[in-house]
């Protein structure tokens, strides 16, 4: 059997999901089906915590891709209940069409089968194909409504993200080389768990320059900088929802694909040490976000520089390695994916209310819609790392194991840690505080996302579950 039944499961359900909502004409029917087809997904990707099938020609399942696998689905999942009001809208408004609806219902399966794919696939260029095809399907969803700056928006991406999947190509062909004087001729050269078995034995220098590459082309797709010029417009242009999960997990994926290709270097005891080059790339992006926040005027595109700084403390974290920090990077990634997403749920319906994005028109949230505005608050409380959130533990956790072993690394994270905290809370008050602003309306909204996001990352800062912290302890020892 190629396809254990659990991700068979997890694979099939979007697919089909997605065939029977590009033919549906009933909005409130497709959208009750995209929530319950996400459902569904989750509970087979939970399946997953109790059995791991054995892996397969062209599916594994390990404690690495579980973490990845169980947080897409449930962020896919609450994602699609706010997704299902905030469209709605959409619709009311003329935004978007009937058809475009249902164009937008079936690319949102096509992206979370294309994610799972990604991080199920045990063969490395079915990871390629599968994250080329998650890329194609926002290229599509961004550029949705169809406006001069979302077409440009959705080109910027197709482009700088084409550049980026050409370098991975480049470099899993590469992987590929090195495997096949060893493994030999054919499949075996591409399936993940013959490459580990393998990895010693490879030739340094092929697996070195192929790591370039493929740090390069993944981390276009993780919005590293100086790769990172597609991100902040894509949030700003898309729908929403669609900017709920880029930040939350199609950047997670393509991470996801690095620190695969991190344990493969870290097999061979003559290749380089990827760790200086993800923690260079890393503190670049962190410096540079938090200098950029303070001179954004539009909400989205601010929280996507966010992003950017969140997803360089996690290329930081996992390159400076050891149990500590691999433990952090992989709690920060899931405390970001829940907070990320939490706040782009508010502002998704704070924009919708006021009918514009830009910040200085809008303001006194915690008057006007105070579910909107208090949601607000607690999400920018979180992801600048303030206690009792989630954020601050790992966090603090990155910047302790840090300075243990390299206190100058540890003073430059601080300060860019520090640059963006002023930043987003110098734009909170502006848009949560003060004179009320802009139009006071109401939106038909569920926050039920939004608190049980919210929810999740205090319960985390607070309290951490055993079996969860002895999950993550077992993962960053395989991170190395």
């Amino acid at each position: 059997m190629i396809l254990p039944d659990a991700t068979a499961l997890i694979l099939l359900i979007p697919v089909l999901a997605a065939i029977v909502l590009a033919l549906l004409r009933d909005y409130r029917i497709s959208a009750r089906l995209n929530v319950l087809a996400t459902f569904l997904t989750l509970l087979a990707a939970l399946s997953l915590l109790l059995h791991q099938p054995q892996a397969g020609t062209y599916v594994v399942v390990d404690d690495l891709n579980v973490v990845f696998v169980v947080l897409n689905n449930f962020v896919g999942f609450t994602t699609s209940l706010f997704s299902a009001s905030y469209i709605a809208h959409e619709l009311e408004t003329g935004r978007l069409t009937p058809v475009h609806l249902r164009f937008y219902h079936a690319m949102y399966q096509v992206l979370l089968f294309a994610m799972n794919l990604a991080l199920l696939a045990n063969n490395i260029g079915l990871i390629w194909v599968a994250i080329e095809l998650a890329t194609l399907t926002t290229v599509l969803m961004v550029g949705i409504y169809r406006t001069h700056e979302a077409i440009e928006a959705a080109w910027k991406y197709f482009i700088l993200g084409s550049v980026g999947i050409a370098l991975a190509l480049f470099g899993t062909i590469l992987v590929y080389m090195a495997a096949r004087p060893v493994v030999g001729e054919g499949f075996d050269g591409m399936i993940w768990t013959v490459l580990i078995a393998h990895a010693p034995a490879f030739d340094p220098a092929m697996l070195n320059l192929a790591f370039i590459f493929l740090l390069l082309g993944y981390g276009t797709k993780v919005g590293l900088v100086p790769l990172h010029a597609w991100l902040p417009d894509a949030h700003a242009e898309g729908p929403t929802p669609i900017s709920a999960v880029l930040s939350g997990l199609l950047l997670n994926v393509a991470l996801y694909a690095v620190l695969r290709f991190k344990l493969l270097l870290a097999a061979n005891e003559a290749a380089i040490a990827p760790g200086p080059l993800l923690v260079t790339l890393g503190l670049i992006s962190i410096l540079f976000a938090g200098f950029m926040l303070y001179r954004r005027r539009d909400m989205k595109r601010m929280f996507a520089y966010s992003s950017i700084e969140h997803m360089g403390i996690m290329a930081f974290a996992f390159g400076m390695g050891g149990p500590i920090a691999n433990f952090a990077g992989l709690l920060h990634m899931t405390m970001h994916s829940l907070t990320k997403s939490a706040i782009f749920f508010a502002v998704g319906h704070v924009a919708q209310v006021k009918g514009t994005q830009t910040m200085s028109e809008i303001g006194g949230l915690t008057k006007s819609h105070p579910w909107l505005g208090w949601g607000l608050v607690l999400g920018v409380l979180a992801i600048v790392g303030l206690p009792p959130f989630g954020v601050f533990m790992s966090e603090f956790l990155v910047i302790s194991s840090t300075f243990s072993r390299r206190p100058e690394l540890a003073l430059l994270l601080v300060a860019g840690l520090l640059i963006a905290l002023g930043a987003l809370l110098l734009r909170l008050h502006g848009l949560a505080f003060g004179e009320v602003k802009g139009e006071t309306g109401e939106v038909k909204a569920s926050y039920w996302p939004l608190a049980v996001h919210l929810a999740l990352i205090l319960l985390a800062g607070i309290y951490l579950p055993g079996p969860l912290v002895a999950w993550f302890q077992h993962v960053a020892r395989m991170l190395g």
